[in-house]
């Protein structure tokens, strides 16, 4: 069985830090290229060039062509520059880059060239300009694979947290808690366990009201809608625990007495996360480490990507952390491992 793992790297807008933390992240693996891991970036050669001289040492990137991705470390172009790409600045330009590494990165993927992709960050207000108007990277690979609905999923060493919803107005979260919504979360991120070698998941299910409800005083949907979908889980077999109230669920899965939580709204399940893996200066304020890792759950792909942004403000400065772009990559490989063995043993 072939343990080469090959992915592809999108460099999300050329404008932002993506280029910066792909050569730092492949300086780093260097000496995994070619032995179990091959990579081909797609984006801009020359804001790839540009990053390079910027870190100094860093590896050299072949040429690749869609149909001939043998080079351990290779670059794709997503296209000929129409426009500058200017380090920084928000653009149209940058966001059409962004978009056409993704749909790149997609062929790729569904034609089996490479085995998961991993994605720099991309900038909204860039890619709505460039007119391809999506809220972010998630909705936009459902759309390029035809998928039905995809589910998020972030993680920071044990700390694992899906999400009900995500880019939605708090005040539409309770209408779009339905059963079937929370079933397929449920069993999305059992299944992304399962790839990350955990054989039997423990799930925890995060109330959405305080005091999961508190009998009803503060609303109804933990009693009505999530306690009766985790009651058929357990009744199956399944270790889902819930609703657990949300102010100790996270501090349980900390503790590692769950191998993941499922989150009933974007910032929920979002600010546990983050503020266990960014980790700042408590003297300057600046930045020290900027860790964990996105994966869009329910893709016919794997993908996983960085939880940050494109910090313009930075950009080109030398100075952007390769930590969760690292990471993205650790758990890509672990999960293409694993579906690959699951393949060979069918």
């Amino acid at each position: 069985m072939n343990s080469l793992a090959r992915l592809a790297i999108t460099m999300g807008d050329p404008a932002g830090i993506g280029p910066e933390i792909i050569v730092k992240a492949c300086k780093r693996v260097a000496g995994r290229l070619g032995r179990d891991l091959a990579v081909v970036v797609i984006g801009s050669r020359a804001a790839l060039e540009r990053a390079r001289a910027l870190v100094g040492d860093a590896p050299a990137f072949a040429d690749a062509a869609p149909g001939a991705l043998a080079a351990p470390l290779s670059l794709l172009a997503a296209d000929v520059e129409r426009a500058p790409l200017r380090t920084g600045e928000v653009s149209a330009e940058g966001g059409r880059f962004a978009y056409l590494a993704v749909e790149r990165a997609v062929e790729l993927a569904l034609a089996g060239k490479v085995d998961a992709i991993v994605t720099a960050p991309l900038n909204k207000e860039a890619l709505n300009l460039a007119g391809y108007h999506y809220s972010g990277h998630t909705e936009m690979l459902a759309a390029l694979t035809d998928t039905r609905s995809s589910v998020m999923l972030l993680l920071h060493g044990p700390m694992r947290v899906s999400h009900v919803t995500t880019h939605v107005a708090l005040a539409s979260v309770p209408k779009l808690l339905t059963p079937e919504r929370l079933r397929r979360t449920v069993d999305l991120t059992h299944q992304a366990l399962r790839d990350l070698g955990i054989a039997r998941p423990r799930i925890a299910i995060a109330a959405l009201n305080p005091h999961a409800g508190e009998g009803g005083l503060f609303g109804r949907e933990d009693i009505d809608i999530t306690a009766p979908v985790i009651a058929q889980y357990v009744a199956a077999g399944f270790d889902v625990t819930g609703p657990v109230p949300g102010d100790t669920v996270f501090v349980k899965l900390r503790a590692q007495q769950f191998d993941a939580v499922v989150a009933m709204y974007h910032d929920q399940g979002h600010i546990p996360v983050k503020l266990l893996g960014f980790d700042v200066d408590p003297v300057t304020g600046a930045w020290r480490s900027l860790s964990g890792v996105n994966v869009t759950l329910g893709l016919p792909v794997i993908r996983t990507s960085v939880d940050h942004g494109t910090a313009f403000d930075i950009a080109g400065r030398g100075i952007a952390n390769e930590d969760s772009l690292i990471e993205a990559m650790d758990v890509a490989v672990a999960m293409a491992a694993t579906r690959r063995a699951a393949r060979a043993a069918a």
